[in-house]
């Protein structure tokens, strides 16, 4: 069995919808089909929470209704019978409904605002199964919320996932397409929440390795993953292949195709990910799994949002645990490091979570000298194969780039990764100037 995960441009319009139907039924295979919001509904049901959080009910009902009015209109260019009509008129003035005695609770909590946020794939699902059986096509329905766990630490629990899955599937396995939400889950309490923007990619991914699919399909708008920015930089290319590590690389530093946590699961259980293009599904598109080619350079990718924070103390010279206190300190307040470079006498590191910025820095105070921090910085990722033995593989990344001032490097942690730390004014130049010098 495959996975097939579709997001929200490729649901955005009845017509869309109409096409993922024809393309998850025509080689009759099972399948898994985790869809996304309609696009624009969670940016909305987002925007409703922000007019409550902001003591603004009647603006939630404005926004509540606008959204309600796109739905029903939805339902008429989707369904064909009064009956499948019927259906689709039904699941929305439920949701709706539900919407509407949220935007009547008081206080509007964290907990009701994920309730709302979860609605756009609660809504879409239900309304491509209603259709499905519409035209005909055997299909079920697996909520999400009934197998997608996530720990204290809002980490998936895949074997928990696994065998709550196996529960849901028993009782249809005779179906042909199985239709589920991707994004949320629930927590530790019980509670509706989420696996954050982009989860959707996540959930086809867990689904993936819970079931061990023979493959896991990502579907979006893009040919694959290209080798550079296509809104920044022209003549870009999709790339054929991919190994998880490199993929995983390009995800987490950027590549807005694939949520970085995408690739975990599938790797974990060695099941191969492939991305495609609704707009094109004859594409071959990319293919990531276990193997990788020998293409020196494969891909560039850039992670906006950077902090960069240099740290000095004379104590550090020739000795030891300076380090440790530094990253317990970003351990204690949960943020993570992007990249590190070490002196005699200074660390610097980059950071894309400034929610405790202020805390880390008056606790990094006590016992060292900083630096104000440069806010609004860009990492650029090279991504390839970098093996130790490799030659003039520096040289010509630096080459490229010679006319950019360059804040940090960091290259020889990993044989698939050589960052660079840009200033964002020289973001585009930068991947301009790498692409002509390295393509």
């Amino acid at each position: 069995m495959q996975v097939w995960k579709f997001g929200g441009t490729s649901v955005g319009k009845p017509e869309r919808m109409k096409s993922i139907r024809q393309l998850i039924t025509e080689d009759g295979q099972p399948k898994i089909v985790v869809l996304s919001a309609l696009s624009g509904s969670t940016n909305t049901l987002l925007s409703i929470s922000e007019s409550l959080n902001a003591g603004n009910p009647s603006e939630a009902k404005s926004k509540a209704s606008e959204l309600r009015a796109h739905y029903d209109q939805f339902l008429t260019e989707l369904y064909s019978t009064p009956v499948g009509l019927g259906q689709g008129q039904a699941i929305v003035a439920k949701e709706f409904a539900f919407i509407d005695s949220l935007i009547a609770t008081s206080p509007y909590t964290v907990k009701q605002e994920k309730e709302m946020v979860a609605l756009g794939e609660l809504l879409s699902t239900q309304i491509f199964e209603a259709f499905l059986q519409e035209e005909g096509i055997s299909s079920a329905l697996l909520p999400a919320l009934d197998f997608m766990v996530i720990d204290e630490d809002n980490e998936p629990i895949l074997k928990v996932i696994e065998q709550k899955l196996a529960a849901v599937l028993a009782p249809v396995k005779d179906k042909q397409i199985f239709v589920t939400q991707g994004f949320i889950c629930r927590n530790p309490a019980g509670e509706v929440d989420n696996l954050k923007r982009g989860g959707s990619d996540y959930t086809a991914s867990l689904i993936g390795g819970a079931i061990q699919a023979e493959e896991v399909q990502i579907w979006t708008d893009i040919d694959g993953m290209h080798n550079n920015d296509p809104r920044i930089v022209k003549n870009t290319f999709p790339i054929r292949e991919l190994s998880f590590a490199e993929a995983a690389e390009l995800a987490y530093f950027g590549a807005k195709i694939l949520h970085p946590s995408t690739i975990t699961p599938a790797k974990l259980k060695g099941v191969p990910v492939r991305l495609k293009n609704t707009m094109e599904p004859s594409a071959f598109g990319t293919l990531i799994s276990e193997k990788s080619t020998d293409v020196e350079i494969k891909a560039i990718a850039a992670k906006d949002n950077i902090t960069a924070i240099y740290i000095h103390s004379t104590r550090m010279l020739n000795a030891y645990g300076f380090l440790k206190r530094v990253f317990e300190v970003f351990e204690k307040y949960k943020t993570p490091v992007d990249m590190i470079t070490t002196s005699e006498v200074s660390v610097s590191v980059t950071i894309d979570q400034t929610t405790h910025l202020d805390a880390i820095m008056s606790e990094l105070r006590e016992f060292a000298e900083l630096e104000d921090p440069d806010m609004n910085q860009v990492i650029i990722c090279i991504v390839g194969n970098f093996w130790a033995d490799k030659e003039g593989i520096a040289i010509k990344v630096l080459e490229a780039i010679k006319k950019i001032p360059i804040r940090m490097i960091s290259y020889g942690a990993s044989e698939h990764n050589i960052s660079l730390l840009v200033d964002a004014s020289h973001k585009n130049d930068a991947l301009n100037a790498l692409n002509e010098g390295l393509f």
